[in-house]
């Protein structure tokens, strides 16, 4: 793009291939944008709360995703138009920092660009619009942080935690058994957790699934759970108070760096060299046994030889252990990871009070479980289910779950889900519209009116009236004066969220507001498009 004059002076763009290429300015541009936001949003709508569906999709390759998880239907469909690309960002930002209400951020940003788009059509700047949600989300938050209620958990009483865990899972395909689920996600939480410093480091929790058995067999192991077997068979399948040797050195004479050829001529030399050889893993293995390790966990394989060579000595033997299980069994042992067999010491070794292998069902699968560890932060949920897509969408739930009870330790602040929160928001603004005298009251009662959409949703997704449902659950708040009642989407009878448990982190839905009002400024602030023509 460059900018000319003409003789007069007027300044004038011009782009280049300018047939190829296709414009959208002002108002059509605006609206070119939220109508492609609000899609996006569409879209997700129908996956929101305890009865949301889910969504299936096909990879170019075939391989198929059943979720209701937002982040993941999004990150899984292929986008073209940027401004769908930001609302896919925007609850990737939600699943990074918060880890859950990845959907209600995406249909509250669709909802606030249909109120924009109302308020755009009745001529009311795009920049008024934007200062106005900004001020009404501001007043949201101050409102969120007031109806707020702080609860108090250690680690012998998790209950509040779970019941937060559970509302999390209650809209997964897993909700059947979300109590034990829930249970599992926070007991793993608090093995991990820094109660101190508030802090909890997730990746010492290692989500292992393997096909077949049901979900009810779902496993929190204190240890770790690795995919491999002994390797050889007659290795004993149990070993008590293990010394382990974690190698990233290959069980192998050492190749030299330069090309090398050898000419064997007579059986002589042969019998040297294959004397050699046996001596270099008599020694390799000598120096296991010397060091005191009754296992050996290495990251290369061995061959045959070397294999009979440790069953012979009484060494069982792990190979092919990928790189991030050594680090987490090098955690959870207290071991060291050795990169050469001359520095393996007796200190360097981790310590287990059992390793067993366990085989699954009528298969020849089997899994290695190092347990009682030195150092029991670090854990492995372990999945079972009647097929892949259940698993992955069962490690994606647990995922959230435990996203959700970090939060809670990090800030154990909570608000009551169902949509009463947002409808208690959302009478605060209203009544905060009338104290700014500008044009930008209107864009804070359309903020009003845009966070209604999520208590409307799960009205809707639920099978009950949305507008008649929202208006007597709106009603009963102000008349009330309590915060607490929403939908009652799984029909239990009352609207007060707090008989039924429902409840969110504050810290989640703050977030969720403050993300969706900074996407949809953004989206308002765009009057110009300028993109390569669809021909």
């Amino acid at each position: 793009m460059a900018l000319a004059f003409d003789e007069f002076g007027r300044p004038f763009l011009i782009l280049k291939e300018q047939e190829q290429k296709s414009r959208l300015r002002g108002i059509d541009a605006q609206k070119a944008n939220i109508s492609a936001g609000k899609a996006v949003s569409r879209i997700l709508r129908t996956s929101l709360g305890p009865k949301g569906m889910d969504k299936m999709l096909q990879s170019p390759d075939g391989d198929v995703t059943v979720t209701n998880d937002g982040a993941t239907i999004l990150e899984q469909m292929d986008v073209d138009n940027q401004i769908a690309k930001l609302m896919v960002e925007l609850s990737r930002s939600q699943d990074y920092e918060i880890g859950d209400g990845t959907t209600g951020v995406v249909v509250m940003a669709g909802s606030l660009l249909e109120q924009a788009e109302k308020l755009l059509e009745r001529g009311i700047h795009p920049i008024r619009v934007a200062e106005g949600y900004e001020v009404a989300s501001r007043i949201a938050v101050e409102h969120l942080e007031r109806i707020s209620q702080k609860f108090e958990f250690g680690p012998e009483n998790i209950e509040p935690l779970v019941q937060t865990c559970m509302t999390t899972l209650s809209s997964k395909i897993v909700n059947r058994c979300k109590r034990d689920l829930a249970e599992i996600a926070v007991k793993a939480v608090l093995a991990v957790a820094d109660l101190e410093r508030r802090d909890v480091h997730l990746d010492l929790i290692k989500v292992e699934g393997k096909v077949g058995g049901k979900l009810e067999d779902t496993e929190l192991v204190y240890g770790i759970v690795v995919d491999k077997d002994m390797s050889h068979p007659q290795m004993p399948k149990r070993i008590e108070d293990a010394k382990i040797a974690i190698l990233t050195c290959p069980f192998e004479p050492p190749k030299p760096k330069t090309k090398h050829k050898v000419d064997i001529d007579t059986v002589e030399k042969f019998q040297t060299i294959r004397l050699q050889e046996q001596k270099y893993f008599d020694d390799m293995v000598q120096k296991c046994k010397d060091a005191g390790a009754t296992l050996v966990i290495c990251q290369w394989g061995f061959d045959d030889e070397a294999n009979h060579l440790l069953m012979n000595r009484n060494l069982p033997a792990v190979r092919w252990v990928g790189g991030v299980e050594l680090e987490l069994i090098a955690i959870a042992t207290g071991g060291r990871i050795v990169p050469r067999f001359q520095e393996l010491t007796p200190e360097k070794l981790g310590k287990a009070g059992l390793v067993r292998e366990k085989s699954f069902g009528t298969t020849k699968d089997r899994m290695l479980y190092i347990e009682q560890c030195a150092n029991s932060r670090a854990v492995t949920i372990f999945i079972r289910g009647g097929n892949k897509m259940m698993i992955e969408e069962t490690k994606r739930s647990i995922h959230d779950a435990l996203c959700v009870a970090r939060n809670l330790i990090r800030n154990n602040s909570i608000v009551y889900g169902g949509g009463s929160a947002e409808i208690s928001c959302s009478i605060a603004v209203e009544a905060a519209a009338d104290r700014h005298p500008g044009v930008e009251q209107y864009a804070i009662r359309g903020f009003a009116d845009a966070l209604d959409a999520i208590p409307m949703a799960l009205a809707e997704n639920s099978g009950l009236q949305p507008i008649e449902t929202l208006s007597a659950v709106k009603s009963q708040q102000i008349k009330e004066n309590n915060p607490f009642c929403g939908i009652d989407c799984n029909d239990v009878g009352t609207n007060d969220m707090r008989e039924q448990d429902v409840f969110e982190t504050l810290i989640g839905k703050q977030q969720q507001i403050l993300l969706a009002t900074q996407v949809v400024k953004m989206i308002l602030k765009i009057d110009d498009v300028i993109r390569p023509s669809d021909f």
